[in-house]
């Protein structure tokens, strides 16, 4: 099995094109791959297959095996790869994910891939779509809480998967490998969720640190910084475009006026190329 290895600001995967769809790994393999210290190492792995109603259609899965239905940082290390490789030629990529289509525009200079803008969409608000238990309603600042009677006021929204942002004063120094698995496995999410400590430093520039559901504390999550974006313009917090800086980097969003589609810039970048044998990932 051949793979490329690419990151979004060191939110990193194993990307392997399949278009023929004839590798079919099981949860324990993916997760082995995504081990660090005794498979490649990744938060991730993503499998390129063909797509009826895009150009490609892509399969994310977790770094614990679990599929997920959308990743930001993956799908512009996707749009970089299947461009680069002419598997695209324009720079326009349709790929299809578990929630539809999503638009991703490459951007060169001087030959080389400079940035990635994708269409993420528009973020839900309705529990019941993020999902979230109870009657349905908006979770907008509605507070949550966890064990020893800890509690945060959450704004919960889904971004083709579920996020729960959550403003603090200074992200750094929250204990984030302490109340992000709490909040992941909380039974207000059936579905686990997304936690994103946010920071607001500005009507244009928040900071943030995120645990990924399936995953853990990452250095970057696409969906979750257009999440915490979104619910920043919920709350009157900032503007519509902002930089939202996380541990790996900034990346660049905005939410269309009157609650359109949310779009989400910045790099991709593949590290390098590689060869699992099948005895490894048939294990």
């Amino acid at each position: 099995m051949n793979f490329a290895k690419m990151h979004g600001l060191g939110n990193d995967f194993i990307v392997v094109e399949d278009l023929k769809e004839n590798i079919n790994l099981s949860p324990p393999s993916i997760a082995r791959l995504c081990q660090r210290n005794f498979g490649i190492g990744a938060d991730g792995l993503v499998l390129i297959r063909p797509s009826s109603k895009g150009h490609i259609r892509m399969h994310i899965f977790n770094s614990d095996g679990s599929e997920a239905e959308m990743c930001g940082n993956a799908l512009r290390c996707v749009a970089r790869y299947v461009f680069e490789r002419g598997l695209v030629k324009e720079p326009e990529v349709l790929v299809e994910t578990q929630m539809g289509l999503n638009k991703a525009v490459v951007y060169t200079r001087e030959g080389e891939v400079e940035s990635v803008e994708i269409n993420m969409g528009k973020p839900l608000l309705e529990s019941s779509l993020v999902p979230a238990r109870g009657e349905d309603r908006i979770i907008h600042m509605e507070e949550l809480v966890l064990k020893g009677g800890l509690s945060f006021k959450i704004t919960a929204l889904s971004m083709g998967n579920p996020h729960c942002v959550i403003f603090v004063e200074d992200c750094e120094k929250m204990p984030l490998r302490e109340i992000g698995p709490q909040i992941e496995n909380h039974s207000l999410f059936p579905n686990k969720t997304n936690v994103e400590l946010v920071e607001v430093q500005g009507k244009r520039e928040i900071k943030m640190v995120v645990w990924e559901r399936g995953v853990g504390e990452t250095l970057a999550c696409g969906s979750g910084a257009c999440a915490a974006a979104a619910a920043a313009v919920l709350n009157n917090l900032t503007e519509r475009r902002v930089n939202v800086n996380l541990p790996g980097g900034k990346l660049e969003v905005y939410w269309e006026e009157n609650d359109g589609d949310i779009f989400l810039k910045g790099p991709a970048v593949e590290v390098y190329a590689g060869e699992v044998s099948e005895k490894f990932y048939s294990l």
